[in-house]
């Protein structure tokens, strides 16, 4: 069985309600990754998630502690979630580097993939910062410096560039009901990289063989704002997921 791991896409918001004289706070959890949990699902994989307020002190920083798994999905979740652990934060400890180690767990075998969003990449206000980490030699395309979100609320509309590719079976005859993105991170593939999907004029979908390993970029998010419900309700969605997934484990 493929094992799969995404860590992030999920967060907790805080609200203050104000009525009248009176104040009060509330807080809620939120998830964004269930319609891609299902897609994959109905691929026949299953995705195990990891929390993002769980990675800091959870998320496996060895190579060993990695192996467990075929392929890992970083989603809307920043490099300081990775390193900086409580141990490390809290404590002025000695920590192993989890996004060294992931680099590494690619180049032995292993699927790494990001996802996009506002802590994916570069992204808002540069905070997501995975540009100068470890992980970045890995992936298949190259980040930008400052903030690299693209917002497209007209709806951004997506292509194939590469059909006979395997990560785009089963979804690449389907692209033209697609309907459009509302917003990605823009990034450069690198030179040894395969661009499988564009957004607009830039990469959705590229991938790379690093070693004996490979990385996947999917520059949208994998749920609202920037994949709204009608993409996450499109034919092609589940077979876009499957498909990628199965490239990363090589299966």
């Amino acid at each position: 069985m493929t094992r799969v791991l995404l860590a992030g896409e999920s967060w907790i918001s805080t609200a203050t309600h104000v009525k009248g004289f009176d104040e009060f706070s509330s807080t809620t959890f939120h998830t964004g990754a269930d319609a891609f949990i299902a897609a994959a699902a109905a691929q026949g994989l299953e995705v195990e998630q990891m929390y993002a307020h769980d990675v800091p002190g959870s998320f496996p920083r060895s190579v060993e502690a990695l192996s467990v798994y075929d392929v890992i999905i970083l989603s809307d979740i920043g490099a300081n979630s990775f390193v900086l652990p409580p141990e490390v934060f809290l404590q002025g400890r000695r920590m192993d580097n989890p996004l060294i180690a992931l680099s590494e767990w690619t180049r032995a075998g292993g699927g790494l993939m990001m996802a996009g969003g506002y802590l994916s990449f570069t992204g808002f206000q540069a905070r997501a910062n995975f540009a100068r980490s470890p992980i970045a030699q890995v992936l298949p395309v190259t980040m930008l410096e400052s903030d690299d979100r693209v917002e497209a609320p007209q709806g951004a509309p997506i292509a194939i560039a590469a059909p006979d590719h395997p990560a785009a079976a089963g979804w690449s005859e389907l692209v033209g009901s697609a309907p459009t993105l509302l917003g990605y991170n823009m990034v450069k593939a690198r030179e040894d990289a395969t661009v499988v999907a564009t957004v607009g004029d830039d990469v959705l979908v590229a991938t790379r063989e690093v070693g004996k390993g490979r990385s996947l970029v999917w520059t949208s998010d994998i749920g609202p704002h920037w994949c709204p419900e009608d993409f996450l309700a499109w034919d092609g969605f589940a077979p876009l997921v499957g498909s990628m997934l199965r490239w990363l484990a090589a299966r």
